[in-house]
């Protein structure tokens, strides 16, 4: 794209990718991508929000290997060993960087599978988060052994505008899960709370790889303008 620069970035020790407007932006957003880490296509999704005039940084969880050259039973024993607590800095750390060095003036959080339910932790834990915007986010019941922090619960303590993206036919987060988390979030006293549910698609409808089947395609070509202008809305001054 013409009209934004993008390239992997280090910060505090930490790998990040960045893509921001050339103009520059008083907004942005902390992307948390999927098993993929920071692949082609979590690219592109930084890349499409800097051309809406956000900028866009992306936390590294596997700090180097992602799907464009790991396999994904690599990446897969990485994601059973990635600590909450440590993850959470990391994203302090980026958004210290955002708000610093990188002066923005509003940043919300965004994140996919694995990321989507740390983005509704971080959005908890980090007051300065402006939106969380979890997609399919993967929250397991029992918790995976790794998962120390109960997102559901956290999710109650968002204080900002939040929608959460749901697969309809989700094998990770049921849809027992998912009515707890629903509920927990429209129980909030202050943040506006957008719950879309996409009947059929499958969990991780936004990858491409998922894009064979249809209702998955279909899913992400209706979900992902709207998480645009939410983010738009939310973020940009």
């Amino acid at each position: 794209m013409d009209d934004i620069e993008a390239e992997f970035v280090h910060i505090a020790g930490l790998r990040a990718y960045l893509a921001r407007p050339l103009g520059g932006a008083t907004g942005g957003m902390l992307l948390l991508p999927m098993i993929t880490g920071i692949d082609a296509q979590v690219r592109e999704y930084a890349h499409d929000i800097a051309g809406t005039g956000v900028t866009a940084l992306v936390w590294d969880p596997w700090h180097g290997p992602s799907a464009d050259d790991t396999s994904r039973e690599a990446l897969a024993e990485s994601m059973r060993g990635l600590d909450d607590e440590k993850s959470l800095e990391e994203m302090a750390t980026l958004l210290d960087h955002a708000f610093g060095e990188l002066r923005l003036e509003k940043v919300g959080v965004i994140g996919w599978c694995l990321g989507g339910r740390l983005a509704l932790i971080l959005g908890a834990r980090d007051t300065r988060v402006t939106n969380v915007v979890a997609y399919h986010p993967s929250i397991t019941v029992p918790p995976a052994p790794n998962h120390t922090i109960d997102a559901v619960e956290q999710a109650g303590r968002v204080a900002a505008p939040v929608m959460v993206l749901h697969a309809g036919a989700d094998t990770i987060m049921s849809a027992e899960t998912f009515a707890n988390l629903q509920a927990t979030l429209q129980q909030r006293e202050t943040g506006a709370t957008l719950t879309h549910v996409y009947p059929g698609a499958e969990h991780g409808f936004s990858s491409r790889g998922r894009h064979g089947n249809p209702v998955n395609a279909d899913a992400y070509a209706v979900s992902w303008p709207q998480a645009l202008s939410f983010i738009g809305d939310t973020v940009r001054s």
